[in-house]
């Protein structure tokens, strides 16, 4: 006949048992889905060509950091209370042959008593399927911040820190 005793040792023994065989599979499943991660960081100093009303704006970039260079287009702008909202596209290389492509939304704060000098502010998407490379595979989402000076239309220019993760 059993004892109570033999009952509840047999009872802890196979919930520790069940216990033990769920962490093996999580940390299976985690290990085996582990993403790889690139963190994006680094400075950019944007130059920005307008090619005429109703055209894109064109941005050429050099960078240092993660990526070394990059070029764009402002595709639509809106005006905001505060200054300006805009649809945006880039492309970034690095020197290894890695690149990505990316759809954007930027914010443009008007600096009070600065006319013409804006803060900015972008999130980039890494579009689907668009990366190459070194980067192939790579997706998420990272942002920038910094200022630009839209006073001197045949002189726009700019200098923001990006930061983030991209993972695949």
């Amino acid at each position: 006949m059993t004892s109570r005793f033999d009952i509840r040792e047999h009872l802890k023994m196979k919930l520790m048992q069940k216990t033990l065989a769920a962490t093996g599979l999580v940390l299976a499943a985690s290990t085996a889905h582990a993403a790889e991660c690139l963190d994006m960081g680094g400075v950019a100093i944007p130059n920005f060509f307008s090619e005429g009303k109703g055209k894109p704006v064109v941005i050429s970039a050099t960078l240092m950091g993660t990526v070394t260079n990059a070029a764009g287009k402002i595709l639509a702008q809106r005006v905001t209370e505060t200054g300006l909202e805009m649809d945006m596209e880039h492309y970034f290389g690095r020197s290894d042959g890695g690149a990505i492509f990316t759809r954007d939304k930027g914010f443009l704060t008007e600096i009070p008593g600065k006319e013409g000098r804006y803060m900015i502010e972008i999130t980039y998407e890494v579009q689907e399927n668009m990366s190459r490379g070194t980067l192939e595979d790579y997706g998420g989402t990272f942002r920038s911040y910094g200022l630009v000076d839209l006073r001197d239309p045949d002189d726009l220019q700019g200098l923001v820190r990006y930061s983030g993760e991209l993972c695949k």
